[in-house]
Order: C-alpha cells, then sequence, then structure tokens
C-alpha cells in the first residue's frame, strides 16, 4: 500500500490523520493462555493494538462462582497480574493500547485493580469500561416476559445465575475514541476486541457493512491465539520444531477493508492458507450468516491467498445487515456433579473397569435408594486409552490394551448423594478390582455445582450500554438501523455449484479405486458451540474436493457420529476456500459447562473425522500418500 501523508516510524497515516493501516496482536484465546504471547507480540510484533478474549463460555461460569464468594472477584485476575503489571511500561513506551474483555462479571473490580498496578508502576493510564451485559438485575422481567431458550424452546429455569448480553464493538470504540488507552469489558463477542480498534481508527459507520464484516473475520482469525498460526493445526509435524517459541497472530487490517494475518518474524509456527483457515472455519457455523451484533458476515465466497511466507491475505467477505437483538448467555445451577479417575492395569483390563465401574453405580443407587434421595441424573463412564471417545469407529485392538485410565461422570440434584459417592468409590478399594492406583489428585473426587447454560434473545434497544473513560461516562450515538436486519433464521445454505472442479467420472469405477484415510485429502478442525458440534474441512488440492463432496454427506458424517449426535448434521460449501463446513445438532450432552462426554467441546471430533475412509483413484491415492 502506497504511503500518503506523515510517517511516524511505522505507523503510516492518512491526511486526515488517521492510520492507514493497524497492526493488531491476539495474545489470548481463553483465560490461561500462556504468558508469553502478549510478551512477545509487544516486544517483536510491531504492533498498534493488543487485544484479549478471555470468556469463554465455561469461563463465564467459573468467574460467577468467584463473584459469588467473593464481591472483589469475578474478573480474570491473569490480565492484570501477569499481563499487565510487567508489561505497562513497555506497553506505555510503545504507545500500544490494549482492549480486554477481562471484566468478567466484575468489570469495575478489574478497572480498579489495574488502576492501582499503573499507580504502583508510575505509569499514566486512562483506563475504560464498558457495562451493561449483565442482564441478572432483570431476571423477574425476563421472567414475566415468557422468554424461551433459543434453541430448545425450554423456559427460564426457577432461578439464573448470570445472564450477559454479547456485546459489540462501538462501545469500545467510543472508548478508544474518548482517550482511553486500556479498554475493559464484560461479555462481548469474542471478535469485538479487535472489529472495535477498527471502528475507532478508520471510522466505520454501521453502513459499512462490508468493512465491517472483514473486521470481524480478522477479529475471529486471531481471536484464539496461536490457533491461527499452526497451534491445534492437522499437520503439526510441519510445526513442532516452533512449538517451543509458537508465534501468535498479528491482524494487519487498512481501511478499506484488507486483512493480512501475519505473526512476530522469527517465531515458531506457520501462517499459511491451511494454518488460518482450519481457524476461519472454527465454530462458524453458517459461513453465509455469521451472526454478530455489528453486523452479518457472509464467508461462502472467502478466499485465502499466501502473499509470502507467513502472510496471507483474506478477501471476499460481505457484511449484511445486523440484527436487532443481542444474545444473551445465562448460566443456572443444575445439581451437581463429580469425575472420578483411576489408572486400571494388568490383564482383561477392559472388561474389569466395566465390572468395576458398574459395581460402583450399583452399590451407590443401592444406598441412594435407602436415603430416599433417587437415581442420579446421568451417568458416563469412560476408558481412556481404549479409544472411548471413538465410540463404534474404536479400532478392535484398542480393547487389548493393558492400561487404561477409567473415568466415571455422575450427575444428582442432592449433593449429599454425590458425597456419598465420593466416600464410596474411595471406600471400595480393597473389595473391588487389583490392579489400580490413583489417576489424578490425591483424596476423594470433588463434588462440584453443574452450571447449566440457557441463551436467549433480547432486543438491542432494551440493553442500556454504559461506556465510562477514567470514571467518567462517555456519550453513545444512537443505534442506526440498517434495513433487512430482521434476525430471521436460515436453513443449511444451498451448496455452490462452483465448489467443486468436477464431478468424479470415468475412472471412479469400483476397480480402479482404493481407500484412503481423509487426513491424506484434507485438514479439519473442530469446536462447539453450545450443544452443536462444528467441524470445518478443508481440501488439500482442488481435484481431491469432488471425491470428498461426493462421500463426505451429512448422512455419513451422522453415521461415524451416531455415539455422540441426537439431532441432524447440516453440510455447508465455502466454494473459493474449497471447503465444507459441518454443524452436528446436539451432540454435545448440553455442552462445555454440564455435559458429560469426555470431549465436552468438540475439539477432538475433526481429528476422529479425519480417520474416516474414502475411495479416491489410484492416482490421487498414490499422490496423497507420497505426501503423507
Amino acid at each position: 500500500m502506497a504511503a500518503q501523508g506523515s510517517n511516524t516510524g511505522n505507523k503510516v497515516l492518512a491526511r486526515d490523520g488517521r492510520r492507514r493501516t493497524v497492526r493488531i496482536g491476539g495474545a489470548s484465546g481463553y483465560w490461561g493462555d500462556s504468558q508469553d504471547a502478549p510478551r512477545q507480540l509487544v516486544t517483536r510484533g510491531d504492533i498498534d493494538y493488543l487485544v484479549f478474549d478471555y470468556l469463554a463460555e465455561v469461563t463465564m461460569s467459573v468467574l460467577v462462582r468467584a463473584f459469588q464468594k467473593d464481591p472483589q472477584a469475578g474478573y480474570a485476575r491473569d490480565f492484570v497480574e501477569l499481563v499487565m503489571k510487567p508489561l505497562l511500561p513497555e506497553i506505555k513506551a510503545r504507545g500500544i493500547r490494549v482492549i480486554a474483555n477481562a471484566g468478567g462479571v466484575n468489570v469495575p473490580a478489574c478497572a480498579r485493580a489495574l488502576a492501582a498496578v499503573a499507580a504502583e508502576a508510575g505509569v499514566a493510564l486512562r483506563i475504560g469500561t464498558v457495562e451493561g451485559d449483565d442482564l441478572l438485575p432483570r431476571e423477574a422481567e425476563l421472567r414475566e416476559r415468557g422468554v424461551r431458550e433459543m434453541f430448545s424452546g425450554a423456559p427460564l429455569p426457577a432461578r439464573l445465575a448470570s445472564a450477559n448480553a454479547y456485546l459489540g464493538a462501538r462501545p469500545i470504540a467510543a472508548a478508544l475514541d474518548a482517550g482511553a488507552d486500556v479498554v475493559i469489558t464484560g461479555r462481548c463477542v469474542d471478535s469485538a476486541v479487535t472489529l472495535g480498534p477498527l471502528v475507532h481508527e478508520f471510522g466505520w459507520g454501521p453502513g459499512d457493512l462490508d468493512r465491517l464484516a472483514a473486521g470481524t473475520i480478522a477479529g475471529h482469525i486471531i481471536e484464539c491465539g496461536a490457533q491461527a498460526t499452526g497451534g491445534n493445526f492437522t499437520d503439526w509435524r510441519e510445526v513442532a520444531a516452533g512449538w517451543a517459541d509458537m508465534g501468535y497472530p498479528i491482524a494487519e487490517c487498512d481501511a478499506d477493508g484488507g486483512v493480512v494475518i501475519t505473526k512476530p518474524e522469527g517465531t515458531g509456527g506457520r501462517v499459511s492458507r491451511f494454518t488460518v483457515g482450519e481457524q476461519l472455519l472454527y465454530e462458524i457455523g453458517d459461513p453465509a450468516r455469521y451472526v454478530v451484533p455489528d453486523v452479518v458476515c457472509d464467508v461462502s465466497d472467502l478466499a485465502l491467498d499466501e502473499i509470502a511466507p507467513d502472510r496471507v491475505r483474506v478477501s471476499g467477505v460481505r457484511g449484511h445487515a445486523p440484527t436487532d437483538s443481542y444474545k444473551v448467555s445465562a448460566t443456572w445451577a443444575d445439581g451437581f456433579r463429580a469425575t472420578a479417575l483411576t489408572v486400571l492395569t494388568g490383564f482383561d483390563v477392559v472388561e474389569k473397569a466395566n465390572a468395576f465401574s458398574g459395581a460402583v453405580l450399583e452399590r451407590t443407587r443401592r444406598l441412594f435408594a435407602e436415603r430416599g434421595w433417587g437415581d442420579y441424573r446421568r451417568t458416563a463412564t469412560h476408558l481412556i486409552g481404549a479409544e472411548t471417545l471413538w465410540g463404534a469407529n474404536a479400532r478392535a485392538q484398542a480393547t487389548a490394551t493393558r492400561e487404561i485410565t477409567l473415568r466415571m461422570d455422575v450427575h444428582h440434584d442432592n449433593y449429599r448423594a454425590l458425597d456419598l459417592f465420593s466416600k464410596e468409590y474411595t471406600g471400595v478399594a480393597l473389595a473391588m478390582t487389583t490392579g489400580r492406583c490413583a489417576g489424578g489428585a490425591a483424596g476423594r473426587p470433588k463434588v462440584t455445582p453443574v452450571v447449566a447454560q440457557f441463551a436467549f434473545l433480547v432486543p438491542k434497544a432494551e440493553v442500556l450500554v454504559r461506556v465510562r473513560v477514567d470514571g467518567a461516562a462517555v456519550p453513545l450515538a444512537e443505534p442506526v438501523r440498517i434495513a433487512g436486519g430482521d434476525g430471521t433464521a436460515r436453513g443449511p445454505l444451498a451448496e455452490a455449484a462452483g465448489c467443486v472442479t468436477g464431478a468424479p467420472g470415468e475412472d471412479s469405477s469400483a476397480d480402479g479405486l482404493r481407500k484412503v484415510p481423509l487426513v491424506l485429502l484434507a485438514v479439519a478442525r473442530s469446536g462447539d458451540k453450545g450443544d452443536d458440534a462444528n467441524i470445518g474441512v478443508i481440501a488439500r488440492r482442488p481435484d481431491y474436493l469432488p471425491w470428498i463432496q461426493a462421500q463426505l454427506t451429512p448422512e455419513r458424517v451422522r453415521r461415524w457420529f451416531a455415539h455422540t449426535v441426537r439431532g441432524d448434521v447440516h453440510r455447508y460449501a465455502l466454494p473459493a476456500l474449497g471447503a465444507f463446513n459441518f454443524v452436528l445438532k446436539n451432540a454435545l450432552d448440553g455442552g462445555g459447562t454440564s455435559s458429560l462426554h469426555l470431549d465436552s467441546q468438540a475439539k477432538t471430533y475433526a481429528q476422529q473425522l479425519l480417520a474416516i475412509e474414502l475411495e479416491v483413484p489410484a492416482a490421487i491415492a498414490d499422490q496423497a500418500e507420497a505426501r503423507a
């Protein structure tokens, strides 16, 4: 891009004083991400903004419980103590501005803690806050209105523990407009911490839909940290040598909506069409309708181009008018759970583990009945080491293992019942199986509350968003309605005709075909959205795509995951990317906070799907196997 106007260091400015290109570093994909990521981006990334996404749905339930115990808690303490405290002088000296949803359920406490750290370091820091996402005080009103869960249609639970609306980017931009050096938010969509700075820097208005969508997708790509730079990558051997100094993602964005994904020079990992593509498809659902508060994104025609080593250009993103509602994620107490772990070894270990777990359940059920406590709500037994995640797809030889970890998960309405389970599970050590030892922390299994999720929609006009900088209120412009944003639900996107280079033809007779695992033909990434699983699959070469399309049907994927999927499977096409996105409905036993599945967030589903075998011509099989 040709520079116009002034140039301060590497910060190229337009004639109106706005930067023409903004570099945003994605330093956190969840609460607990590496402490080295922000330091790397600050000292080696040459960035303008440092952004953090802390608030996974599971994290919110943890913060709610912390706040209930301590009114000064409920935020991501790591952000203040482990990130900002050691880096504040460097951040200030380099003129980097910081945006983080670290406020959790207690934004003011997070802001106070950061202000104290800045004062102690002698660093002048203007702190902006965004509040208004907390709708728990309006619980009675929501109940009276008859709010229903947006997917299941269930009524509001008897008592909520939390209710937080996913806010958008404009309040963040307003805080930056008012001079904030750091902006702390509560619940917002993950990509808003990236889109907010772009709205501020480039002055994008509500009608700049394509640009807003491009900025949102830039945020979506970097919101999970190193997942965009080779972390959790299908071809892990290509990046394993750099794991010790893994590079974290940088989105280079311009005023026209151009986006390039890169990473700090000399760091590990890789930025390629496949590493970025896997993250792009991660948890995105319908690619023609990725809904966030500021815009509805359409990435069905998105393209990724490797324009230089570790530089991938993102293009083809389209934006449509936003809906008139915010999604609200609420939580509620749904009984109690306990998880018990035991390592078993020796002969017939799978049979032994099943006999042991069955006896424990039979014994405790009898004791429950004697006390009038009723049965378990749910139970789950996992034999880790015997391909327990694979269901009927497990290999026969997996049961011949001589060592496994038995994991038992149980759910009950009565705390005392699970306390008894915990004591009995430990107490039968001398009464049941031999060849066992502790599989986790010492002591009895811990009984914890089940914090279940409840999602619903609320009109944006009814949510009062408050922005402050150094405690002073910042006025927000009235929302501008864009015609067409009605929030109407859609069915699966029809597959575009251009998705394939040609259907399997004359060489597709059975005699000319060989079976190969999907991993030789494609890369994939999976994740969760509530109770649904999402698997993105990208063909390694265009000529592989027709064979994937013909055989990797929604019906076959549903059969492959019959041990977990309870709903339909939808397949969406992304022609320019040579990819498909699969959404597996009702596949996670209720989702992250309440699921008893071993993999409650579908993180392993892509690896399982990549083992499915497809039939391809011998020439393609030879080519794919040679690459492996």
